[in-house]
């Protein structure tokens, strides 16, 4: 628009209240009802059934669903600590896991000591444990079981099968040392943060007639094995957790693997009592001696009670006259010896020197000799 039309158009607006009215009312605007509507070939169906179930044409289905890491979060395992807890904890289900009694015969595969709660067995031989809860578990509970490095010194490392009895294993876990058997579902897990291995497998219900579930787990390496545990003792943990990574349960022995479990179980418990025994007599050493009682007094107890016997009268019967007349002396003459022993002061004994084999008499201090 030139500046001449612009000026004309403002020099020709009404300047009252009541032109401007005027003006404004004559403004007519177009009825909805003769608006352009958008074709229905846009519009499927003509309702919005479409819009709902995505079929519009350019529609991204996936623009309001949620990433797997963002709808996963809830129930992602939370990461294994870089230390792990090897106290028990039997939780609200009551967890338990217990043993098959066997002896320490030079011929047993596998043994379980209470003494010192350690499991002995041999190489790749299957250990019966029994797990026990006393209430009905979650659904899809599992049992998880790690194995650790006992000392401080090396409870940051991780337990591996050592290089020799990894090469002679094709399996994928052939770096793992604790292997479920007869179970086709059991799962090898390591963590992506600590490197530490595991092996789960799914809690089952106890058969009829039996309050237990029955695991067989089996270690793949002695644990005299150079590069691997190289006789260092570990422990492994039992833990009862849900899908979500919750632990419900735990239970944490000592294991050791030789090719001898019985005798091995033998002299350790041995050895174990003997050094209970060695520390009791250690303190008993140790501690203060018992107060001695006063000689004094016992004397005086012992004088005090002979006192007490003397004055008690006793009766004696006898037979025959003159017997009892030697028994009467008798008991007067001890009677009258009481009598003067109390009255008269005791008497002191000096004690002279002996005379001279020669015949001459002794010079006291003082005196002069004859020949003087």
């Amino acid at each position: 628009m030139s500046q001449d039309n612009f000026d004309g158009l403002t020099l020709g607006l009404p300047d009252s209240q009541g032109s401007f009215t005027e003006l404004w009312e004559n403004m007519v605007s177009p009825p909805l009802l003769n608006l352009p509507m958008a074709h229905n070939d846009s519009w499927p169906d003509g309702n919005m059934d479409a819009l709902l179930n995505n079929d519009l044409p350019g529609f991204d289905a996936d623009l309001f669903e949620l990433s797997p890491e963002t709808s996963t979060a809830d129930g992602v395992t939370p990461p294994a600590s870089t230390v792990p807890v090897t106290s028990d904890h039997p939780g609200e289900f009551g967890f338990q896991v217990r043993f098959q009694k066997s002896g320490m015969a030079k011929s047993v595969t596998s043994t379980y000591s209470e003494h010192l709660n350690k499991l002995y067995c041999q190489l790749a031989k299957t250990s019966l444990i029994e797990v026990l809860v006393t209430k009905e578990l979650p659904q899809g509970a599992f049992l998880r079981a790690t194995a650790v490095y006992k000392k401080s010194d090396h409870v940051a490392e991780v337990v591996r099968r050592c290089p020799h009895h990894q090469k002679e294993d094709a399996t994928d876990h052939s770096s793992h040392l604790i292997r479920v058997e007869g179970s086709k579902r059991a799962q090898y897990f390591e963590d992506p943060n600590t490197k530490r291995q595991s092996v789960t497998v799914p809690y089952e219900l106890p058969q009829l007639g039996t309050e237990m579930t029955t695991i067989l787990l089996s270690f793949m390496c002695n644990s005299s094995c150079m590069g691997g545990m190289n006789r260092r003792p570990i422990l492994t943990i039992l833990t009862l957790e849900t899908p979500e990574g919750l632990v419900l349960g735990r239970r944490c022995f000592e294991v050791r693997v030789c090719a001898c479990p019985g005798r091995d179980r033998k002299s350790e418990e041995i050895k174990s009592k003997a050094q209970i025994g060695t520390k009791q007599t250690t303190k008993r050493k140790n501690a203060p001696p018992a107060p001695t009682p006063n000689t004094s007094a016992k004397k005086s107890k012992s004088a005090s009670s002979a006192e007490e016997e003397d004055k008690d009268v006793f009766v004696l019967r006898v037979r025959g006259r003159e017997r009892y007349e030697w028994l009467k002396k008798i008991n007067d003459g001890l009677e009258l010896l009481d009598r003067e022993g109390k009255s008269k002061p005791p008497v002191t004994v000096k004690h002279e020197a002996a005379a001279p084999s020669s015949g001459k008499r002794l010079l006291l201090r003082g005196e002069r000799s004859d020949s003087e």
